[in-house]
């Protein structure tokens, strides 16, 4: 007498009963919560109704006020540097060129540095 396995349909079950395992641990991990405070909560929503919308949007106007009020006195110090400082720039600019133009060595070549490389005659 031969023996007749149903292969695809064992697999199925062992699969099937893989899956409810992993569905119950996956409620089991889940945590438990203990000692919630409600008031906390409710403070953390805002309010609901037309005083709400009006406190919301009163809260995001000064944040906004706020906001362009930095901006607008960061735009006006750095015109305030660009404007006192640019003459100072370019002096500046100008002894550092020629500060380098005397610190570089030049050979009778006309190479830079203190160890030119030498020519090598092909």
């Amino acid at each position: 007498m031969t023996v007749t396995r149903l292969k695809r349909k064992h697999r199925k079950n062992i699969a099937r009963a893989n899956n409810k395992q992993h569905i119950i641990k996956e409620l089991l991990r889940t945590p438990v919560l203990k000692n919630v405070d409600l008031d906390e909560l409710k403070s953390r929503f805002a309010p609901t109704g037309v005083a709400g919308a009006v406190a919301a949007v009163k809260k995001t106007a000064t944040a906004a006020v706020d906001k362009v009020k930095e901006v607008v006195a960061d735009a006006v110090d750095s015109v305030k540097e660009a404007v006192s400082g640019s003459d100072e720039k370019a002096d500046n600019a100008a002894a550092f060129d020629a500060a380098d133009a005397e610190t570089k060595p030049v050979n009778a070549d006309g190479q830079e540095g203190e160890h030119p490389k030498p020519e090598i005659a092909l």
